[in-house]
């Protein structure tokens, strides 16, 4: 693949770039079995490869430069805007939609925020396109000044931009490397973007996390669904659950599902995807993941962890260990973790394997594992 922002030196994020991608494939590959190759008769499947270009359903743009030549993309090392709007990792939707978005920073007049200097306003533009080529665009500034200016010019960019399903702001007014702040001031009717994948109808509100590749994320919640399937449990906890995604794909199988994840805005987005296709034996509630298990009068048959690159830990994996749960399904974007996690459960033995390349041209991956109490 070629990228003439990695060839010049200003982008390195995709650091894997100059090896061919079979060659990724087989280093990501060998750098999990290599690191859960104690475990006897694990079974691995063969990796599932994503596109290399076009892929990414999420552009996190840093603005930068001035309101009339507005930077969107990353920071040098001095703090100066690198523009990366034509980036060829978004989906088309995302790369036409930047030069428009650019625009509209002129016409709003909305000073983009000075790193070294501390001060302007629009720090970045979160832009997320769904399967059906709807836009979620976010603001994401230091104030509520440019508001006004951002609700004034709205129709033009909806005019300029008839994707644009979902507008809002997120007000961040810390001088930190923090993305988002907690505050979120809607600006459109429409509050969520329905990602369709896998037959599953999930609504993603503006504070929601979604995996980046879309294809590879209906991949994983595809065997995820399958894998669960052939087990047959009646219960499943589904901790960590995001917007619902690997709840809603076992619930299809007939089965009570529980979901628990810490952010509010996720569940939200997860109940009213279970409401909106009819299942009324899967809920969803706001909590961590760890003190829902500990508090718990019975286990469930099968649980569901897909957890952060720290995993699960040491109590939760001490629960799942003592708790007589009969399956784990685990899905993991750092197999490091997972073999610590993995060494903390002695008692559930991972019976079968899979890499999806959920991030092509860097060393990360997402690895699905079926654990089975031996």
């Amino acid at each position: 693949m070629l990228c003439h922002h990695f060839d010049a030196g200003r982008c390195r994020s995709c650091s894997w770039l100059g090896l061919p991608y079979d060659a990724q494939l087989v280093d990501k590959q060998r750098t999990v079995e290599g690191l859960l190759g104690g475990h006897r008769g694990l079974g691995w499947r063969e990796p599932v490869a994503s596109a290399q270009l076009g892929f990414r359903n999420k552009a996190k743009m840093v603005v930068s430069g001035t309101v009339d030549e507005p930077t969107l993309g990353i920071l040098d090392p001095t703090g100066g805007g690198v523009d990366l709007r034509d980036c060829p990792l978004h989906t088309p939707g995302i790369r036409a939609a930047l030069p428009v978005l650019a625009g509209f920073v002129r016409r709003a007049r909305l000073t983009p925020y000075d790193v070294p200097a501390r001060r302007g306003e629009l720090k970045h533009l979160l832009v997320t396109e769904s399967p059906d080529g709807e836009l979620m665009v976010r603001f994401v500034l230091r104030s509520q000044e440019p508001v006004a200016r951002i609700r004034k010019h709205l129709p033009a960019l909806r005019e300029a931009l008839p994707a644009l399903a979902v507008a809002s702001v997120n007000l961040q007014p810390e001088h930190k490397a923090i993305l988002e702040g907690d505050r979120e001031l809607l600006l459109t009717e429409q509050e969520t973007l329905t990602m369709r994948v896998a037959g599953l109808d999930l609504h993603l509100r503006p504070q929601s996390f979604f995996q980046t590749n879309t294809a590879l994320a209906a991949e994983l919640y595809e065997r995820g669904r399958a894998w669960v399937a052939e087990v047959g449990p009646a219960t499943v906890w589904d901790l960590y659950c995001g917007v619902g995604g690997f709840a809603l794909a076992v619930a299809g199988t007939g089965v009570e599902v529980t979901g628990i994840e810490v952010s509010r805005e996720a569940v939200a987005s997860a109940t009213l995807s279970a409401a909106g296709v009819g299942l009324p034996r899967v809920r969803f509630e706001a909590g961590d993941a760890t003190a829902y298990a500990l508090a718990a009068i019975a286990p469930p048959d099968l649980v569901v962890v897909n957890p952060p690159r720290r995993g699960i830990g040491s109590e939760l994996a001490g629960w799942l260990e003592a708790s007589g749960v009969r399956h784990v399904l685990y899905s993991s974007c750092n197999a490091r973790t997972l073999a610590q996690d993995l060494a903390r459960m002695p008692s559930l033995r991972p019976a079968r394997g899979q890499l999806l390349d959920m991030f092509p041209n860097t060393a990360h991956y997402e690895v699905l594992t079926l654990l089975e109490r031996s």
